[in-house]
């Protein structure tokens, strides 16, 4: 970074990744299996709000948020008060021999803040994962029908019907198959690519009438995609889909596993585009850094497994539950929200300028402070681009902002802050992200 560049929050003590992180990566190639992936090669020491601390002393500025988890912020301090003080009461009870009062009041309040004026019920779990397979479960108890419609460029996780109704297969599916039967795909709408929302529901409705309306218990759909590169579903789409399926007894569920908890402006993305589905899975931002995820929806479609049917040894971890708890109350005065809308106003207007300035900006979009910028290689063409996005990432912690890659061509920015960071962090991390795509023009 030049020296007329202002590092309020940013500050680098060696290169990055530095002595102690390289050491420690050595390591964890000697101890860790390979398969889970690094989006940096450093190793974080401690964070608090937007910024991360690293074993070799450098602040970085956190622009991914632990996957869109911490969006209240790294090491809340409202959350570790409430994970402290829960520590010394409960670690585990385990909600199926010992109940205790925080899962149900949790329950309560998620069944509050979801969409929909109806009755609600919710259920408690570990992972995003685990809150998609329990949203299939339920579906097809209440159906009693067998298969589930997704969609392309969706990402619902590792476990084997999460990984099934993911899309992208490498490196998400390499080598884990056969996969679960059943399941059918429909195109999601990709208007920088050339599906509109109409064709796209065009071809949604062929493919419930080629397995069977009678057949179809539930279509699974992100309201913005996650890994698949931060496309918003029109409204007119979701609005569609849910008309369809109510005609048809179609359970629809939506995952906001990434979008949910702050992320887009509202609570939940679902919100902002005047969609109500029958069924809404949290995870991620919901616990604050812990893990916990829930599955929440219409009563009588909750309540169709029989009782033992779902649960888990450590579904709702009474710590967890403590930790959402502080969520919610920092979510309930509704100023988080409204800063940010501010965060998102300022990342568009800073990415949308960019794609006027630099070609290999293909395509900008988001919905709030959930934003992405798509590389290609040619405007005109739309060639995927991915180096270029490995560049500005790798970029990006060299000079100290950690930032993702995303989309099933894996050619996408996406940003998503924490939802505490000030205007001062936010307006340096783009500094160094737009030195990072001079750099690639040049």
């Amino acid at each position: 970074m030049s020296g007329e560049t202002m590092t309020k929050s940013i500050d680098l003590k060696s290169a990055i990744p530095g002595p102690n992180s390289l050491a420690l990566m050595a390591r964890r190639k000697e101890a860790v299996a390979r398969g889970p992936f690094h989006a940096t090669p450093i190793f974080a020491e401690s964070a608090h709000g937007a910024l991360i601390h690293d074993v070799d002393g450098n602040t970085l500025i956190d622009l991914a948020a632990g996957i869109g988890v911490v969006n209240v912020g790294h090491t809340a301090d409202a959350v570790v008060a409430a994970v402290v003080e829960q520590a010394g009461k409960l670690l585990h009870g385990s909600f199926n021999t010992t109940a205790y009062e925080s899962y149900v009041s949790l329950c309560e309040r998620l069944n509050a803040a979801a969409p929909g004026t109806f009755a609600k019920k919710s259920f408690l779990a570990n992972s995003g994962a685990e809150a998609v397979e329990n949203a299939i479960k339920i579906a097809r108890a209440h159906t009693k029908r067998p298969a589930v419609i997704c969609f392309d460029h969706a990402f619902h996780g590792r476990t084997f019907m999460a990984m099934t109704l993911t899309a992208k297969f490498k490196p998400y599916k390499t080598g884990f198959a056969p996969f679960c039967s059943d399941v059918y795909r429909a195109p999601f709408p990709y208007a920088y690519r050339g599906v509109e929302s109409r064709e796209a529901f065009a071809e949604f409705v062929e493919a419930v009438k080629s397995a069977g309306p009678d057949q179809i218990a539930a279509v699974i759909v992100e309201p913005v995609l996650g890994e698949g590169g931060f496309l918003p579903a029109p409204a007119e789409f979701l609005k569609n889909i849910g008309e369809y399926c109510a005609k048809h007894g179609i359970v629809v569920i939506a995952d906001e596993i990434q979008s949910g908890f702050g992320r887009t402006g509202a609570l939940f993305a679902s919100e902002r585009l005047g969609f109500v589905p029958d069924l809404i899975l949290s995870a991620k931002g919901l616990g604050g850094g812990l893990p916990l995820s829930a599955v929440t929806g219409r009563a009588e479609i909750m309540d169709a497994p029989v009782e033992g049917g779902i649960g888990g040894t450590f579904g709702g971890n009474p710590v967890s539950v403590a930790a959402a708890l502080a969520v919610m109350d920092m979510f309930e005065d509704g100023q988080l929200l409204e800063h940010s809308k501010k965060i998102g106003e300022t990342i568009a207007k800073s990415l949308n300028g960019w794609k006027e300035k630099y070609p290999v900006i293909g395509d900008v979009r988001g919905l709030g402070p959930m934003m992405a910028m798509e590389f290609v290689k040619d405007p005109k063409t739309k060639e995927a681009y991915p180096e270029a996005a490995k560049k500005l990432a790798k970029y990006g912690y060299e000079h100290g902002v950690v930032v993702l890659t995303a989309g099933t061509y894996g050619n996408c920015i996406r940003l998503l802050p924490p939802l505490v960071i000030n205007p001062e962090q936010l307006a340096e991390a783009l500094e160094v992200l737009e030195a990072g795509l001079k750099e690639l023009a040049a």
